[in-house]
């Protein structure tokens, strides 16, 4: 497995929403490892908005296509301020209509929708609601 998540580092090196990193969970890291619950080798862990501070297990292929996919899909960031080609419609707008708020209102927006997303909802909302989140982060 190694090979390919080095290959899925050098393929996010540039990446400003994502980072590929790992640990030695037998001697340096271990501290790091122990505080993310890391319990056999090899597991790899993300964290988002959505996953917590001790990140969720990645239960998914080993390969490098599969490791990619899964991040582009679930962890890449693709609209972006300085890059809107990543953006839908619908994002364009969002950011639109937010960029023309004062600070204090943007705050307060994000403080709300991080409120929400711990509960439940239907996939496509919570798909939507982070969508918002990560553009308001960027404001």
């Amino acid at each position: 497995m190694k090979p390919a998540w080095d290959q899925l580092g050098d393929e996010y090196k540039d990446s400003t929403s994502v980072i590929i990193g790992d640990a030695d969970c037998t001697s340096s890291g271990k501290d790091l490892c122990d505080e993310n619950e890391v319990r056999g080798y090899p597991t790899i862990k993300y964290f988002t908005s959505e996953t917590g501070p001790k990140g969720e297990s990645y239960s998914g292929g080993r390969s490098f296509d599969d490791l990619k996919e899964f991040v582009s899909d679930k962890l890449e960031v693709k609209c972006l301020l300085d890059n809107t080609d990543g953006c839908s419609t619908k994002e364009k707008e969002f950011m639109e209509k937010w960029q023309a708020k004062a600070a204090a209102e943007v705050t307060a927006q994000k403080e709300r929708l991080q409120g929400m997303s711990g509960g439940s909802m239907k996939p496509e909302l919570k798909k939507w609601l982070h969508q918002r989140l990560s553009i308001l982060k960027q404001l």
